[in-house]
Parts: structure tokens; C-alpha cells; sequence
């Protein structure tokens, strides 16, 4: 048994990648699934169609290899997280479609809590702030729009699951029904300081604790595969959210390690160790990872708008025909032009959590073009992780008393990472080194490698931090005034664009 198979479900598509026993990755399929959006604000996946990749993923990239389950040790997880899926304890079949984390259709209840006080009781239960986002207010919306569903939930007939528990559930042919305590904290139902779903809001959101999962360590005996799936049984032994797999893949183990995965959004966890650490600047507290019953906590702040902004270069302004032109186009910038882009647009997510804002451009002038915008698109980037930052060392050194014990190095991953200049520029406005890795594909390496060390394939914890393997460090090269200086002209812009 010489390989380990990820799966990385994700928003917009499916992937099963096969790692050898030296972590490399050997082969790998992925399928594109449809995004439903039935209303204004509304995200919705068929969750049908979340089986149906995973399965046809997995088969075939087994077949690409040529190999049989009996030649895979383990199987790991990792999967979008918060979006919500309610099945029937018998068929399996979603009663709903499943409400994706981008989803706001459950805004104004969570507004009318707030407006009641309530949201100080969730935050230090769950670490998070009522919001959306996460998956409890999807769920009490499913119960309530589903004829007849709060009856058969009460009855046992219902069950509920982050995507996770969903795949799980299928894979082992409706044995297990469990999550582990990363996705668990991120559903605003489970108590991250007592390890266990939380009454007192469930009773809230009339959530009968019957219908969730069983919360497991990220390392554990998730059930194993049903043997017609694949031909043979195959243990699943590793599950964890994919921003949390991120920081795994990038071993970051110790107090105080920063990573930073840029794709679509941007997601920057700290790692706090294992104390929980709760913010005074709206940062989300959350399992990093969880092993022999002992959680790992994070401070975790996300962006909305990172890759999204180069997205917006080529089919919005239409300045750029692929991604890839936009460094060349940055550095073509005339360096005495200073526009700053706040890329607010579908609002701004942490610190600042203001959904109403929208985007706006400051600087402009008559000579500026199509290479001054490519410049502040990418620099968006890097200012919008320097607020994060500044957010995480606040907490931490509020939390040790005044000794600041966040990190100086940055590990970064995702798409946006393999830009020179866009790390360049990030490492100048932190003012600390950026690393980024060999492997940039951090999220499904971090699944596969919790189920590779269970299975005993993989080193543990020091052997896999010491075959982590840096490709490029950058470090700052502006001074600390111009630094302060644009870090202040963001500050102004942001500033200006909320009081629209």
C-alpha cells in the first residue's frame, strides 16, 4: 500500500489526487460542478452533483494509475467549509440543496440577533461572530423551509453535515455519520473550549443535537469505504477544512506560525497553540487541528477580494486576456502615480466585516491607464493581509500582556503566491519575510498527509515539518517610511470608502 488519496472538494470543482509514499503528488482528476444561484445574494450547489464528482474524481484517477484500493493506505479529506447539507438518514438524498458559505440569504436574522445582544454568548462559545457565513442559520433555514423537516429531524429521520460528514457518509455507505473538530468550528454550533455541540444554541435554532455528526480528531478512524465503490475497502483516516489543511500542508505546527492562502479570497491563520484567543478585532477563533483529543487553536482572518481582483483586470476592465499579464502590466506602473484600489466588491470581510461598503479607486489622475490599475490591483493584496496582520499581532499581544508573540515570517500558498512581484510588494508592506513553498498545492498535501502519518506511511509532525522545503524568500526592501506612509494612504482610502 504505497499511495494516499486526497480529496479536495471544493467550491467550483472536485479533485482526487494520488500521493506516493514519498508525498509527492502522481496523479490527479478534477471536474467542474454547477453553481445555482436562485436569488439575489443565494449560492446553492446540487448536493447530488458533490457525490457524484467525488466518486467519478476518485475512480478516476485509480484508474489513471492503474491500481487498486488495495494499493492505497488511507484516504484524506478536505473540503469547503461551512456550506451546509441536510439528507435523509435512509436514501441519503439531500432534502435541499445544499446553501454554499458564500450564501447570505440568512443575513437579517443574524442582524435581529445581534440587535438582541446576542452575539457576545456565540463568540465565546464558538469562537466566530454571527454571521452567514457559517453554517447553523443555513441549516435552521433548511428546517424551516422544508415541509415537514423539523418533525423528522426531532425523529431521527434527518441528518446534518458540513461537506465533510456528506462524503463520508456516502463513502461508507451511511455507517458513520461524523466530522472532525476543524469543520465542527466553523457550523457557530459547536463549543470550542468544551469539544462538544452546544445546547444552548441549539436549543436556539431548535437543532436537534440527534442530527450531527459524531466530532472526531483531524487524525482518526473515519469509517472505511464501502467495497463496491472502489473495488476494496479503503480506511478514511484524515479530514480537516481546507484553510485548515493549508496550514498543515505548510507544518505550521508552532505558536506564533503565519500561512496565508491566496486563491479567490485570501484565508491568514495564526497559529495560537493551545490556548483559544479571543478577538478584539473581529478575527475568527478556530480549530487548527485537533490530535489525540487536544486542539490546536488559530486566529483566522479572511479577504474577500484577492485572486478575484485580477479576475476583475481581465473580465471587468478587460485590460488583461489572461491572469498572467498582470505582473508584467505592474511593473510598466509609473512609480509616481499612487492609486489605491479598495477592492470592497462584494463588501469587506476581516477586520472590518462591513458587507454594505463597495469598491472604489483613490489617486487617480489623467495619465492614469491600464498599468497603474494593474499596480493597485495587485497591491490591494498585500495591503488588505497587512489589516489581518495588524489585527492578529493586537490580539496576541493584547492576550501575552504586552509581549508580542505572532510570527515574522509569512508562509504563503494558492494561485496568486506564484507572482514575484505580488510577494514582493507583500513582503515590503508587512515588513517581514514571505516564504513561499516547493509545493504550492499545501491544501490537498495537508489531508493527504494527516491520513498518511495515521496510516503510518508518513512522518509525524517533526519528520513532515523537516520535508517541508522553501522554493523563495522574499524580503522587504522598502524603507520603513514609504512603508508607513502607503500603509496610511490605505488606511485613508479604506476609511473613506465605508463612510459612502
Amino acid at each position: 500500500m504505497s499511495y494516499i488519496l486526497a480529496i479536495d472538494q471544493g467550491t467550483t470543482s472536485t479533485r482526487a489526487i494520488l500521493f506516493d509514499r514519498d508525498m509527492h503528488m502522481a496523479h490527479s482528476a478534477q471536474e467542474e460542478f454547477a453553481q445555482h444561484y436562485p436569488a439575489s445574494g443565494w449560492v446553492e450547489h446540487d448536493a447530488g452533483d458533490l457525490w457524484d464528482t467525488t466518486l467519478r474524481t476518485c475512480r478516476a484517477v485509480l484508474e489513471k494509475a492503474e491500481i487498486r484500493a488495495g494499493d492505497v493506505a488511507a484516504i484524506g479529506i478536505t473540503n469547503q467549509r461551512e456550506t451546509t447539507v441536510v439528507w435523509d438518514a435512509e436514501t441519503g438524498k439531500a432534502i435541499h440543496p445544499a446553501i454554499v458559505w458564500q450564501d447570505r440569504r440568512t443575513a437579517d436574522f443574524c442582524r435581529q440577533l445581534r440587535e438582541e445582544g446576542r452575539e457576545e454568548m456565540f463568540t465565546k462559545r464558538t469562537g466566530l461572530l454571527l454571521d452567514p457565513y457559517f453554517s447553523a442559520t443555513k441549516l435552521k433555514f433548511i428546517l424551516d423551509e422544508v415541509d415537514g423537516a423539523r418533525e423528522k429531524a426531532a425523529e431521527g429521520k434527518l441528518l446534518f453535515g458540513t461537506v465533510d460528514s456528506f462524503l463520508i457518509w456516502h463513502l461508507t455507505g451511511g455507517r458513520s455519520h461524523v466530522t472532525d473538530a476543524t469543520n465542527a468550528s466553523r457550523t457557530l454550533l459547536y463549543d470550542i473550549h468544551k469539544r462538544r455541540w452546544s445546547e444552548t444554541i441549539s436549543d436556539i435554532f431548535g437543532i436537534p443535537l440527534k442530527m450531527l455528526p459524531e466530532v472526531l480528531d483531524t487524525g482518526g478512524e473515519f469509517g472505511v469505504t464501502s467495497e463496491e465503490l472502489f473495488g476494496g475497502e479503503i480506511p478514511i483516516l484524515g479530514v480537516a477544512g481546507d484553510q485548515q489543511a493549508a496550514t498543515l500542508g505548510q507544518a505550521c505546527f508552532e505558536p506564533g506560525m503565519l500561512k496565508s492562502t491566496y486563491g479567490t479570497g485570501c484565508f491568514a491563520l495564526l497559529n495560537t497553540g493551545d490556548k483559544p484567543v479571543q478577538s478584539q478585532n473581529r478575527l475568527l477563533t478556530t480549530v487548527a487541528y485537533q490530535f489525540d483529543g487536544k486542539p490546536t487553536f488559530a486566529l483566522e482572518g479572511s479577504i474577500f477580494i484577492a485572486g478575484a481582483v485580477v479576475q476583475w483586470l481581465r473580465d471587468g476592465l478587460k485590460i488583461i486576456s489572461s491572469s498572467s499579464e498582470s505582473q508584467p502590466l505592474a511593473e510598466k506602473a509609473d512609480p509616481g502615480q499612487n492609486l489605491i484600489l479598495v477592492p470592497a466588491f462584494t463588501g469587506l470581510g476581516a477586520p472590518y466585516w462591513d458587507a454594505e461598503c463597495r469598491g472604489a479607486v483613490f489617486g487617480l489622475t489623467r495619465n492614469s491607464g491600464p498599468e497603474e490599475f494593474a499596480k493597485a490591483a495587485l497591491e490591494s493584496v498585500g495591503f488588505q493581509t497587512r489589516d489581518l496582520l495588524e489585527a492578529m499581532t493586537a490580539d496576541i499581544t493584547a492576550d501575552h500582556g504586552g509581549e508580542e508573540q505572532a510570527g515574522d515570517t509569512l508562509r504563503v500558498d494558492g494561485g496568486m503566491s506564484a507572482s514575484d512581484w505580488a510577494m514582493q510588494f507583500l513582503s515590503d508592506i508587512i515588513g517581514a519575510s514571505v516564504d513561499r513553498p516547493e509545493v504550492l498545492e499545501t491544501t490537498a498535501l495537508g489531508a493527504a498527509w494527516v491520513a498518511g502519518s495515521q496510516a503510518g506511511l508518513y512522518p509525524s509532525f517533526d519528520g513532515f515539518t523537516k520535508s517541508w522545503k522553501l522554493q523563495t524568500r522574499f524580503e522587504p526592501k522598502m524603507s520603513e517610511g514609504d512603508r508607513e506612509e502607503r500603509y496610511r494612504h490605505w488606511k485613508d482610502a479604506v476609511k473613506a470608502t465605508m463612510s459612502v
